[in-house]
Formats: structure tokens, sequence, C-alpha cells
């Protein structure tokens, strides 16, 4: 079911009024990139990096490195799209998957609402899932890692 007139105003006036920076929507036959506020169009966003916070840290306390998921054998599932995070098909059924986990490329391991339309996310790689990071029904972004895979 492609995307009308009317269901992209619609996403582009929700994007205006959220505190969003981008938004990337991408179905059969349809894709759609938006990205507001002054960015070079050059500039190509990088897919689940956050930039370091601004703030330093209190005196006193060293800031820890977070561990490179990477460097520990772990696979990193990134949000394909901007929409709400469901782990179950509806509520009350079974998530389709928990840490430990055996997931092969095509394995279904969530689904991302946007405007009413459910998307499923294939996990993409071989392996056991060893995090789960959003909670359920939680608004993700694109790029947003969702799972950890520790490949096999």
């Amino acid at each position: 079911m492609p995307l009308t007139d009317e269901d992209v105003r619609e996403i582009l006036r929700i994007i205006d009024e959220s505190d969003l920076s981008e938004l990337r929507i991408d179905t059969d036959g349809f894709s759609l990139h938006v990205v507001k506020g002054d960015r070079p169009a050059t500039e190509s966003p990088s897919a689940g990096k956050r930039s370091a916070p601004s703030e330093p840290a209190p005196q006193g306390e060293a800031e820890q490195p977070s561990p490179d998921p990477e460097a520990s054998g772990l696979t990193t599932i990134e949000a394909p799209m901007l929409g709400t995070f469901y782990r179950a098909q509806e509520p009350g059924k079974p998530p389709f998957v928990e840490v430990g986990s055996r997931v092969e490329p095509d394995t279904i391991v969530c689904i991302i609402e946007v405007m009413k339309m459910m998307n499923s996310v294939p996990a993409g790689v071989s392996g056991t899932v060893a995090e789960v990071l959003p909670d359920n029904a939680e608004l993700v972004e694109y790029g947003q890692p969702l799972f950890r895979v520790k490949s096999s």
C-alpha cells in the first residue's frame, strides 16, 4: 500500500512539530528522507552513531567509555526507520524474540509502526539475541540500536 500525498503531508507535519531532526521511511516503491534544520545537503548522517554529550562529567567522576559492542563480538540490529517499536505482533502475544533466542537473517525480531503501517524488521544476521535495547511501545529513531546479537 503506497503512501498518499496526504500521508506525506501528515509525516511532514509530525516531524515539524517534533524534536526530531531527521526522518527516513522506506516502503515498497517509496522512499522518503526528511532533514530538518540547516545541515548541508552533502553531509551524510551516520546511522546508529550518537554524538557525545556536550556536558562535561561531574568533577571527581571519570567518564567510563562504553564498551564497543562490535569489539565484544556483538552485532547491532538498528532501526530501519523512525516509528513506534513493538516487541510482539499484538498486545498479549509473546515477543518475537527474547534474550537467548536464536535468530537467522530472515527472523522477524520486532515491528515498527509508522502512521498505522506495521513494518516487520528482520534480524539480518545469524546468532543469539544478547540484548533488547528499547522498551516496548517506545519511539525509536532511524539508525537507533534495537538489539545486540552474539554471532555464531
